[in-house]
């Protein structure tokens, strides 16, 4: 079967398009993509989740100027995007980045995006047949992230332990944008109803010189069960993790722009 290549091009150009599927189609690769949208309110960046878990696509192609990838409405939903796809096709995902006018620094992207691979456009065929037609390599992560954009009912993040652990309780944190509502539940589904031991909001908190603003719950949860968490707006990073009321908490951090 043909791998797939999806393109996200970050500026909505006809030719450049063309040009860029035609020079991976020659490699043998297949091809599928979009240009980019960053209409937050109708959670547009979420389209390609969908088609991005089909396990012919073997690798996930980026491409923009420099100015869009610092664009903050643009990396917002890059990086949620890339969150909804590693739930589903495992964190070892390969992404690529192709910066059209200057130098990229993964490591200032949003966090999900900090193992992709910068790439000159002169060795791009080469280097996604290659990745394209190697196992995904599998990445054992340290907690659950997943997200449900639902324009109807908002954006609900879902976090839990991560396979073979469990948590005493759970905390979620902004810093910028505003939690509404949360819940606890099975993992993989939004709960219809729910029980909550000890619900907790407008908790502060401080890392990096950033403030949060974090609900709770002590809801035990299993490697099973989730903490869901509905946030408006667009959050700059977010902070959570097994709920403490000591100091010993380990907690986190996820940059969402």
């Amino acid at each position: 079967m043909t791998k797939i290549i999806f393109i996200s091009i970050l500026e909505k150009n006809e030719t450049k398009g063309k040009r860029l599927f035609q020079t991976v189609t020659r490699y043998g690769l297949a091809v599928n993509g979009h240009f980019w949208s960053d209409n937050l309110e109708k959670m547009e960046w979420a389209g390609p989740i969908v088609e991005m878990d089909n396990p012919e696509v073997g690798v996930w192609l980026i491409k923009g100027t420099k100015a869009s990838f610092e664009n903050p409405n643009i990396r917002f939903g890059l990086g949620l995007l890339a969150a909804g796809v590693q739930a589903r096709r495992g964190y070892g995902f390969p992404i690529v980045c192709i910066c059209e006018d200057g130098d990229l620094d993964v490591q200032m992207l949003p966090t999900m995006l900090r193992n992709a691979e910068i790439v000159e456009e002169s060795k791009l065929g080469a280097k996604l047949a290659a990745k394209a037609n190697m196992p995904i390599k599998k990445v054992d992560p340290e907690y659950r992230f997943d997200l449900y954009p639902l324009p109807s009912l908002g954006l609900w993040l879902e976090v839990g332990p991560a396979p073979g652990h469990s948590w005493k309780g759970a905390l979620l944190g902004v810093s910028g944008g505003e939690i509404t509502a949360h819940g606890t539940g099975s993992a993989g589904m939004l709960p219809e109803k729910c029980v909550l031991n000890f619900p907790m909001k407008g908790l502060k908190l401080e890392l990096g010189g950033s403030e949060y603003v974090g609900w709770a719950v002590k809801n035990e949860l299993s490697e099973g069960e989730s903490y869901f968490v509905k946030v408006t707006g667009t959050p700059d990073s977010l902070l959570f993790g097994e709920f403490s009321e000591g100091n010993d908490a380990e907690l986190f951090s996820l940059s969402l722009k």
